[in-house]
């Protein structure tokens, strides 16, 4: 059901979820499930499964072959850093810094979409667990605060949202990443299998393919890849994981659940004498109405960031910094993962094979640093693992490569496929400093007339001496496989590119010391539970969405059970 009244009547609702994304969509789908009137806010348009305008278009269909004009470009000043957002195949899905600014202490690129289903219609799909090494690494390094749970806490969840969602992978028994309840495979191409083989021989390290949300086989009605390579777009076929395609319906289906786009959450209201929140202020995109929606319980999964910002701008008289502030850690913490250094190669062999096909996926190397005393670090904490992909050379080799010849014999030559290549590029941990963090900033508004953020963080020497690390190491790797003119690279890369924002409002044991209890509630109000990134309290070195989705059902269900025993 979608909610467009325009009028400021109050509702009442069993629970609020405010966002509609990767987390949102999940807590939607549990909550509505287990019967619970629910409310979706969300602060963009409008989206239904399917309405993805650019995804049956081909290249030469893009004015400008897809690039934007420079008139264009002064709206993304720092979207356009990431190099793909302002691309006109996917443009519609990204907000305007210009409607939506913050500010930066240091450099942050945040990257954020506004719409029903979020950034689940954009994302990598990479799906990896996070294991005891994740969850044991704060309390045993001493940076950061120990998480309240373990991997038996979670491992559950992670089979849940797993065996819905659709995670295609292989299993390859590593303790530190784990394996879950995978459909088929993707398969690897010779020259990743020629590598995966070497690296397993010469240093025991594994090379699989990368895990995904990326269906191989059919799956809870929606179709299997097709290869198109053009997720980003939105996939009419529902092929991979995203809240349009898979939790809203289900959630849409029990008949409990209400969506109400251009819903702006302003703040959430806290009741002094009941010492929780009531429910929610929400300003309307389209009219500039101010409304309120009350609720027994209320879910924040607006992201990492938005969801602090709104727990900020909650403050009251007994919480003057905002819902969740007393420990002094709200907005503090953040993470992201560094990437955009490695090394590629080529190799000679394997000149009778080919392959076919838009894999939506490369290959992913684990973690194999510091996950035990024979793997630890001098130089660095915590660990990195790669992405990456094989692939032959093909025409656009010619655009330098003017020797080949001119006319016909170019023309000849550029229809045989080139040399193999590889390429992979690692992600690595950030530790949780306390120092890097994100503050209100009411001096600078949105086009709503809304508080922004200001950023305030950076990536410090322990990610810097891993990245040399992370360029050596992959060098190693493919010199030892016998890649030939293998050159490493560092790119530089900023807080926020990696779009794994995390931290900010994070699970703890301690009031005094963290924002969210074990279940995700807010200790200052423990009928508010947040569980997108910002609940995150450490960073591992995996894609951290599939976490965001196993805490989210976890504290679903608790909540639930605690409604039931009339506790919230």
């Amino acid at each position: 059901m979608y909610f467009n009244s325009k009028g400021n009547e109050e509702v009442t609702y069993d629970a609020i979820v405010i966002g509609s994304g990767v987390s949102g969509g999940w807590a939607a789908k549990e909550l509505c499930e287990k019967g619970l009137k629910t409310l979706v806010l969300e602060r963009g348009r409008m989206v239904r499964h399917g309405d993805y305008p650019t995804a049956m278009m081909e290249p030469w269909d893009f004015e400008n072959r897809g690039q934007l004009s420079v008139e264009e470009m002064k709206d993304y000043e720092k979207q356009s850093r990431t190099g793909y957002t302002t691309r006109k195949e996917s443009i519609h899905w990204w907000i305007k810094d210009t409607e939506h600014p913050y500010s930066e202490v240091k450099r942050f690129d945040w990257i954020r979409g506004y719409h029903v289903g979020g950034r689940s219609i954009m994302w990598g799909r990479h799906s990896y667990r996070l294991s005891d090494l994740d969850f044991e690494a704060n309390a045993k390094d001493g940076f950061g605060v120990d998480w309240p749970i373990r991997y038996a806490d979670i491992a559950p969840w992670y089979d849940h949202v797993e065996k819905f969602a659709g995670i295609q992978g292989q299993a390859e028994g590593l303790a530190h990443l784990p394996d879950g309840q995978f459909l088929p495979p993707i398969e690897l191409n010779c020259v990743e299998n020629h590598l995966r083989d070497n690296m397993k021989q010469n240093f025991n390290r594994t090379l699989t393919i990368g895990r995904t949300a990326n269906l191989t086989q059919a799956h809870h009605g929606r179709g299997a890849c097709q290869f198109r390579n053009r997720c980003i777009r939105g996939c009419p076929y529902g092929a991979y994981f995203s809240s349009l395609s898979s939790t809203l319906p289900a959630a849409d289906k029990t008949g409990n659940l209400t969506i109400r786009p251009h819903s702006i959450v302003h703040s959430i209201i806290y009741d002094a004498d009941q010492k929780k929140a009531k429910g929610v202020k929400v300003l309307d995109a389209e009219t500039g109405e101010s409304l309120e929606f009350y609720s027994r319980i209320v879910f924040s999964c607006a992201s990492a960031l938005g969801s602090t910002l709104i727990l900020m701008n909650s403050a009251n008289d007994i919480f003057a910094d905002g819902l969740g502030s007393s420990s002094g850690e709200l907005g503090h913490n953040v993470m992201d993962h560094h990437f955009r250094c490695g090394a590629s190669g080529t190799h000679d062999g394997f000149a009778d094979k080919y392959y076919k096909g838009r894999r939506p996926t490369g290959f992913y190397i684990a973690r194999f640093q510091n996950i035990d005393k024979a793997s630890e670090s001098k130089e660095f904490l915590r660990g990195y693992g790669y992405q990456g992909g094989g692939s032959r050379r093909n025409w656009t080799r010619g655009v330098r490569e003017l020797e080949v010849g001119l006319g016909e014999e170019l023309k000849k030559q550029l229809i045989i496929p080139g040399p193999w290549q590889l390429g992979m590029t690692a992600f690595g941990e950030c530790l949780p400093y306390h120092e890097n963090k994100v503050t209100i900033n009411r001096d600078v508004l949105d086009k709503h007339g809304m508080p922004t953020l200001t950023m305030d963080v950076e990536f410090k020497e322990n990610e810097k001496a891993m990245r040399k690390h992370m360029q050596d190491s992959a060098a190693e790797m493919l010199e030892a496989a016998g890649f030939k003119d293998v050159n490493t690279y560092d790119a530089e890369s900023y807080p926020g590119l990696g779009i794994h924002e995390m931290g900010t409002a994070r699970m703890g044991n301690d009031p005094k010391t963290s924002v969210l209890n074990k279940w995700n509630q807010v200790w200052d109000a423990p009928n508010v539970f947040v569980t997108d990134g910002a609940c995150m309290t450490s960073a591992g070195c995996q894609n951290p969405s599939l976490t965001y989705m196993a805490l989210t059902a976890r504290a679903a269900n608790h909540a639930v059970e605690e409604m039931k025993k009339m506790n919230l």
